[in-house]
């Protein structure tokens, strides 16, 4: 499954399960948005996401508030 051109945008994805689809997606062709509550987390998370040569962007984001759902929707 390749996935250039596309965009994905994983919740949770600073550890875990959430960060390993973060980086199966990466390899797979996509540009991905991380994003959890804790900054430190995403962003050594887009650091390696950039170092295979995609995009990434950090969104700190707590998923149980809904403004900061929209907010990170209309970032990514």
């Amino acid at each position: 499954m390749r996935l250039e051109n596309r965009v994905a945008l994983v919740t949770g994805s600073g550890r875990g399960i959430g960060r390993t689809i973060a980086m199966t997606l990466a390899e797979a062709g996509a540009d991905v948005a991380v994003a959890a509550r804790t900054r430190s987390e995403i962003e050594a998370v887009a650091e390696e996401i950039r170092a295979l040569g995609r995009r990434s962007i950090t969104v700190p984001t707590d998923v149980s508030v809904s403004s900061q759902v929209d907010a990170m929707v209309s970032t990514t």
